[in-house]
């Protein structure tokens, strides 16, 4: 067809089409947005939380019109999170938001094509089971479960579906993270024999909404609702807003740190769970009321289940009364170690000379390298601070939403996390050597199932 002719029939398309939105009382403006919203991805936030508001919607609002991408609904279970959540993104957004008392008002609504979950730990689950029955894709905040009867279903559900399910877990999308996960893989790194993760805060406040709490009335929300599968409890405003201190509705420390960085072990080593765990801890600083601890060590055995011989240690320490805040993650082999607060590979506390003459052995020692360098590309050197992992992490999920690929924290990485963070949990609440039984895929605390 030659150009006149094909322009001739789009000039006449356009025409015919100007005649008829004309008709129907629609200018030339508002039909572009039409056909602009026939490719639109609307999105709903389930739970108008903190850490929606702080840490998904900044990259949201990065990269929204480029990918076509529009917020349209909030549901929220306490009217005024609810209110306040279609206030802000009405503002951000420049348009109505639906509000929506629950989430089968949500979904009923047929608004949304995907939504961000960041509702209380326990919760994550369930709702993400909500969402790809409803044909929603999913970004869900970790701890993925805190049950493995949750975790179990989730994973099925998700399985069972074709939506694109994102994990929080963002260093996934981090470039030092994946360098270093290239590293150990490629096997320069040698066997890991050992790693230590640390996250300490010296703040009394943390995890703590005194001032909420006090405006916090039952007759406000759906408390029944806010529950789900767990126990009946009476209405606990503290326990609605400031549920990571309370089992059953958060592990605490292993379910919102702990988390993140057991998930890395999983991700270099290729390893889905912790063959055994054992914790210690309590509440020795933060007497107000809180189940959870305000300290924690957790020692785990990871290998592969057929050769129990082999394997290594990692040990996750965490304070709540001294520290600043600066996550560590330190992996050592024999030749060295890798640590992702410096971004460096080096050989410190390798195998030198003297100790491996005497042995008749080789030295063993790595190069001094950096992750930043090896990496593709680092938006903030060396320094790649949660922020700039977050935002790399919805981008990846917005774009694979758009090529319905596989996104960088997928359901099996949430599924895996929460495998041992529920382990560490049992551990430490019954004071046994946890495993897990890969048959039944259930947590074993004293040979019994590890029930709340």
């Amino acid at each position: 067809m030659s150009n006149t002719r094909r322009n001739f029939i789009k000039q006449s398309a356009k025409a015919a089409a100007g005649t008829y939105i004309a008709t129907m009382g629609f200018s030339a403006k508002s039909y572009a947005r039409i056909l602009g919203a026939n490719d639109r991805v609307r999105v709903g936030v389930v739970g108008f939380s903190d850490r929606h508001r702080s840490s998904h919607i900044p990259p949201f609002m990065k990269f929204y019109k480029e990918l076509n991408f529009d917020i349209v609904s909030v549901s929220d279970l306490w009217k005024k999170r609810r209110e306040e959540g279609a206030a802000f993104l009405k503002d951000k957004m420049g348009h109505e938001i639906n509000a929506y008392r629950n989430n089968d008002e949500l979904y009923a609504s047929k608004t949304v094509d995907a939504v961000f979950i960041s509702t209380a730990d326990f919760q994550h689950a369930l709702h993400t089971i909500e969402a790809v029955k409803a044909g929603c894709d999913v970004y869900c905040e970790k701890p993925f479960a805190e049950t493995m009867e949750d975790n179990r279903a989730a994973l099925k559900a998700v399985k069972a579906s074709d939506r694109i399910v994102q994990i929080g877990s963002q260093r996934r999308s981090g470039p030092n993270y994946t360098a270093a996960a290239d590293f150990i893989q490629s096997g320069k790194f040698g066997p890991i024999t050992m790693v230590e993760l640390t996250w300490n805060v010296n703040q009394p406040g943390r995890w703590r909404r005194p001032d909420l709490v006090a405006q916090c009335k039952e007759e406000d929300l759906d408390w029944k609702r806010f529950l789900l599968n767990r126990p009946f409890e009476n209405f606990d405003p503290r326990k609605y807003l400031e549920y990571r201190l309370f089992w059953p509705y958060s592990s605490g420390m292993p379910g919102q740190w702990m988390s993140h960085q057991i998930d890395t072990v999983h991700w270099f080593s290729g390893l889905a769970h912790p063959r055994s765990v054992t914790a210690n801890g309590g509440v020795y600083v933060w007497k107000d009321g809180r189940r959870n601890w305000d300290t924690t060590t957790a020692v785990f055995e990871y290998g592969p289940e057929n050769d129990p011989a082999t394997g290594f240690q990692v040990v996750f320490m965490s304070r709540m009364h001294n520290g600043d805040e600066n996550p560590s993650e330190i992996y050592y082999s024999n030749g060295g170690e890798l640590n992702l607060i410096t971004n460096k590979v080096s050989p410190k506390g390798g195998l030198k000379a003297g100790p491996a003459s005497a042995m008749h052995m080789q030295p063993n020692l790595l190069p001094e390298l950096s992750l930043t360098d090896m990496a593709v590309k680092v938006e903030a050197g060396a320094n790649t601070g949660g922020d700039v992992l977050t935002t790399a992490h919805v981008r990846n999920w917005m774009e694979c939403i758009r090529s319905r690929k596989q996104p960088n924290a997928p359901v099996e990485a949430g599924y895996n996390h929460s495998i041992a963070t529920i382990m560490t949990n049992a551990a430490a609440r019954t004071g046994q050597k946890v495993t897990f039984d890969v048959k039944t895929q259930e947590v074993m605390a004293g040979g019994k199932v590890f029930k709340f």
